[in-house]
């Protein structure tokens, strides 16, 4: 097993090159569902903004 850690004498290159391999994965997968929890966010902000002035213009009395 020590052998195979090792490497042959390359573990130094070769297991921090799966570290950054990883972590690339890692990033990969949690990036699309980092960013649709900020969008949706944005656009649940966005409806609610709309939504409330949508409500201070039906509740704005017009002149006739």
């Amino acid at each position: 097993m020590n052998q195979f850690l090792a490497m042959g004498g390359y573990a130094v290159y070769v297991w921090p090159a799966y570290a950054v391999f990883l972590v690339v994965l890692l990033a990969d997968a949690l990036a699309p569902v980092l960013r649709r929890r900020r969008v949706l966010r944005e656009l649940r902000g966005r409806l609610a903004r709309q939504a409330a002035r949508q409500q201070r213009h039906a509740d704005t009395p017009t002149d006739a």
